[in-house]
């Protein structure tokens, strides 16, 4: 079986002094953004039009965001190989003889299961029809590899960052790492809407997913106020989604219709993820940024503490306000998310799950407040190795 070696090579310092951004690198973070812009935009496709042939401008920005970085990562694999210099083939690891920077190998083979995850889901859709849920098989393949070409290219600009001792191009790492965030934002979308935010599952999600991504961009970074920025992205990057994708007429395509939109559905406005990383900011800042099994542990905890602090109750009291007559317009969106196949009705008013006679049953309970915290922590804590390790990244 073959396997990924790195050679113990020493970096020269004058190679490590400053760096400079690679034009390349335009094109990798421009791939990476079509990903969640195709994915958005496939959503509200399916929501509004339906089952369409496997060539929608959808699929073919999001698969562009597959193509795109392998094409440009097999370009640095083979530019290093063949003509790299001695500081550039230093910072690679070696695969079956070649030497590429370790992003750029995990960016290839994410776009080759992006790829192969097409064929799949044009049988799938086929075979089967609309999907019911947003994390079908052939959906999950194709996540792991938007994942694995999002990873790469975040190692990419983070080794950049870390080789370049003066002057940085520190913004291009979070800016990455919010896409990051986008993407996995839109795999809880079904446990995310506002009707589902009085009840425990969605807040179990969040504290799963969301300090992770906080914390290993904020460790990673070498900005001022990381996490705030990266929330900040996620925010701006699913608002203006929200409000460009309406701007376009469709009509659907395929009975039955409850619901005849004439335009493109929105999408759910963001979570507002920018309240619980200013307190991370803060809290890090306050307790310091230097790593250490114990320190990280019980940064983690406090962490913890402070993001369900701040999250619960903001997202409590804005998912009230979302389901008010008063968000129901072109900013929040509220409402406008509803799929050509759903009747409109009081439903859309109401919280979900807090129904007894429902299987969906899952209140906000104390006991499930203090579960989804310890969640966060574990949470939290491997985000922090993680950023760790980033931060040492320089291949």
């Amino acid at each position: 079986m073959q396997t990924i070696t790195a050679t113990a090579t020493v970096i020269p310092a004058e190679a490590t002094r400053s760096a400079t951004v690679p034009w390349y690198f335009k094109l990798l973070i421009f791939g990476a953004m079509c990903i969640p812009v195709g994915a958005l935009w496939d959503i509200s496709w399916h929501s509004t039009i339906g089952r369409d042939t496997f060539w929608t401008p959808a699929h073919i920005v999001t698969y562009m965001g597959g193509l795109i970085p392998g094409l440009v990562c097999g370009w640095i694999a083979l530019k290093t190989h063949f003509w790299g210099t001695p500081e550039e083939r230093a910072g690679a690891v070696s695969f079956w003889g070649f030497r590429a920077p370790l992003g750029a190998w995990i960016s290839i083979l994410g776009s080759f299961t992006m790829l192969l995850s097409a064929p799949f889901d044009d049988w799938w859709h086929n075979t089967y029809g609309l999907d019911v849920q947003i994390l079908s098989p052939p959906h999950a393949v194709l996540a792991l590899g938007m994942f694995l070409i999002a990873v790469g290219v975040l190692l990419l600009m983070v080794s950049l960052q870390n080789r370049a001792e003066a002057s940085p191009p520190r913004f291009m790492f979070i800016f990455v790492g919010g896409v990051m965030l986008v993407m996995a934002s839109i795999f809880l979308t079904e446990w995310s809407f506002p009707n589902h935010q009085h009840g425990s599952r969605f807040y179990k999600a969040a504290a799963i997913t969301y300090p992770l991504y906080l914390l290993a961009l904020a460790r990673g970074s070498k900005l001022r106020w990381p996490a705030t920025t990266v929330a900040a992205i996620y925010m701006v990057f699913t608002m203006l989604m929200t409000w460009i994708l309406p701007l376009f007429p469709a009509e659907p395509k395929l009975a039955p219709i409850y619901n005849p939109v004439d335009h493109m559905t929105s999408i759910p406005f963001p979570l507002l993820l920018v309240v619980p990383a200013v307190g991370i900011d803060l809290t890090m800042g306050w307790l310091g940024r230097r790593p250490g099994w114990f320190r990280d542990t019980a940064l983690a905890l406090v962490i913890a503490v402070v993001f369900m602090a701040l999250f619960v109750p903001t997202q409590w009291w804005f998912s009230k306000f979302m389901l008010t007559p008063a968000a129901d317009n072109w900013f929040f969106a509220a409402g406008h998310w509803l799929p050509y196949t759903e009747r409109k009705g009081p439903w859309l008013h109401e919280f979900w799950g807090l129904d007894m006679e429902s299987r969906f049953y899952n209140p906000l309970t104390t006991e499930r407040v203090f579960a989804a915290a310890l969640w966060a922590f574990i949470s939290a804590r491997i985000g922090l190795g993680l950023g760790t390790w980033m931060s040492r990244v320089r291949r």
